[in-house]
């Protein structure tokens, strides 16, 4: 139901703000425990960054996994979660999500058409650390037919990708087609991808693969459940009771209106990539909203409706961040490009400062570096040659395809045939370039990475190339001409947002939960606090603790 959809209704059991995956969560899950339940969104389209996303889903322990016959256990993961999240977390957190993740997927895959599946050794972004998983714990959305959705397809968030219709590449295909021409699983992987293409044209279809495919399944969940879903309805505050938060003001068609909500409120709208003042506020320079990814919508609206009713706020300087090439069309968030043999991340100096294949959010704390002054590796460039360019694709761009001419008229990209007329391009000190790279050769031909070991991680192979010896992460950069991009922090979303406790409730400064409010997804502060447990570890979560919210809500007497 969309927002100009007569609907005279101003009162339910649950308001949920925000339709990503934590809000649709949290609505099916509510309906499914027999609650009176409305989604309400901001945007024209449902679906929020869950739909411009990866669409991966990272919870240890799942009925998925397991029938893809990979073996964990309780204590490894929780054991895991501790060590790379530390004290930023509470342990009473870390253990809801890892007790609630599994159960979420049991009971609500089933009320949507969604087909989750293991995305093959995709690994924990620690894999070395103690219970980490080399082989991983991600699950993904197998391609969804958007016809499913009737009507509503054309109210899904467009993808942050573009591809022609039907053209679908999930995560276990981006993997080997980086490798289109460097191992026999690319080409296959390419055939395969076509074919599916040719398959769904045949047959009529409208294919959805990864965020997009997890956001139409769970609308669809919501439609099957009666769960209504305003779309272009703005949150514009929160209305209290005494104590207790007992409903939301939005606007719908011009007209602000007061939706009441018997049981509570949920807030998963979203975080506040796109709100300038707030991250200039928070965060460090460089910092802007022109480097992200996430949903045009996510301002902030969610987490400072609460905070003006006092609720507390944590993790804003962080998010969740990815090296990104600023291209003309918006930001690159960069994956398999910096991990890949044959390239390097240099700083103004000349200098690397970084294992280039690490978890992209580390990658970024790197790029900032440490204490709260002036970021310190940055303006940072990646640096790759010729061959690089030969073996490998590179933000979209096929192997041995030209960069447009667009890319070096904006500054995002610079080539020279030598490594001193590439340092003059791009300011930094020639012999400190020269010296450096000439160092990295000699990692690349020993394949260990004496600076900072990149490719001792399981992880870094998961991108790497495993025909290049005798490390798949290492490769030396020798082969004229030379290329230099403009590596900015980019980033998926914000990660700090409102206080919560194990059940999703707001938590006020004193650590008292505000009686009737809820947050999930990037309106709450992150499980994860500064790292990152593995691919899907933003949606997880997500979801995970829309369903607890919803579950409380459905269990508390009112």
């Amino acid at each position: 139901m969309t927002a100009a959809t007569p609907d005279t209704r101003s009162e339910f059991d649950v308001v949920v703000v925000g339709s990503g995956a934590a809000g649709m969560t949290a609505a099916l899950t509510a309906a499914q425990h027999g609650l009176d339940a409305v989604v309400v969104e901001k945007a024209a389209r449902f679906g929020g960054s869950t739909a411009r996303s990866g669409g991966g889903v990272w919870i240890p322990n799942n009925h998925v996994l397991a029938e893809a016959g990979i073996v964990d256990s309780p204590e490894a993961a929780s054991t895991y979660l501790a060590h790379i999240v530390g004290e930023a977390v509470s342990r009473e957190r870390q253990q809801a999500f890892l007790a609630g993740g599994p159960r979420m997927l049991a009971e609500v895959l089933p009320s949507t058409p969604l087909r989750m599946r293991w995305v093959t050794d995709y690994a924990d972004y620690y894999p070395e650390a103690p219970g980490g998983r080399v082989r991983g714990r991600s699950i993904e959305p197998a391609p969804l037919d958007g016809r499913i959705l009737g009507d509503l397809l054309p109210d899904l968030e467009r993808n942050y990708g573009r591809a022609a219709p039907n053209l679908v590449i999930t995560q276990a295909d981006f993997r080997w087609l980086n490798l289109l021409a460097r191992h026999p699983r690319g080409p296959l992987r390419a055939l395969r991808v076509g074919l599916r293409w040719l398959l769904a044209r045949a047959r009529g279809q409208h294919l959805l693969a990864l965020g997009q495919a997890l956001a139409a399944g769970l609308r669809v969940g919501l439609r099957d459940a009666g769960v209504p879903v305003w779309l272009g309805t703005p949150l514009i505050g929160l209305h209290r009771d005494g104590d207790r938060i007992t409903g939301v003001v939005v606007e719908q068609h011009g007209e602000q209106r007061m939706l009441l909500a018997r049981r509570g409120i949920v807030l998963a709208a979203g975080g506040f990539e796109h709100n300038e003042p707030m991250r200039k506020q928070h965060q460090r320079a460089p910092i802007g909203t022109q480097w992200t990814v996430g949903a045009k919508g996510n301002t902030g609206d969610a987490i400072t409706a609460a905070q003006r009713l006092g609720a507390a706020v944590e993790l804003m300087d962080d998010a969740w961040w990815g090296p990104s090439i600023p291209l003309p069309g918006g930001p690159w968030f960069c994956l398999a490009e910096r991990t890949l043999p044959g390239c390097i991340m240099i700083n103004g100096q000349g200098r690397r400062f970084v294992n280039e294949a690490a978890p992209y959010v580390d990658a970024v704390h790197a790029m900032y570096g440490a204490g709260d002054g002036p970021a310190q590796h940055m303006p940072t460039w990646l640096i790759a040659d010729q061959r690089y360019r030969n073996r490998y694709m590179f933000a979209g761009l096929g192997p041995r395809q030209s960069f447009p001419g667009r890319w070096y008229q904006s500054g995002a990209i610079q080539r020279a045939s030598t490594i001193e007329a590439l340092a003059e391009r791009i300011e930094v000190p020639a012999d400190a370039l020269r010296e450096t790279i000439e160092r990295f050769n000699t990692f690349a031909r020993s394949g260990v990475d004496a600076d900072f070991q990149r490719g001792a991680s399981g992880y870094d192979h998961y991108y790497g190339d495993p025909r290049n010896r005798p490390n798949p992460s290492l490769g030396a950069v020798e082969v004229a001409p030379f290329y230099a991009v403009k590596i900015v922090p980019g980033d998926l979303g914000t990660k700090g947002g409102l206080r919560t406790d194990a059940h999703a409730r707001v938590l006020r400064e004193d650590g008292t939960p505000i009686d009737g409010l809820y947050a999930a997804g990037n309106t709450s502060a992150a499980v994860m606090g500064h790292t990152y447990a593995g691919p899907g570890a933003t949606l997880g979560p997500a979801m995970t603790f829309g369903y607890l919210a919803a579950r409380h809500l459905a269990t508390e007497a009112v």
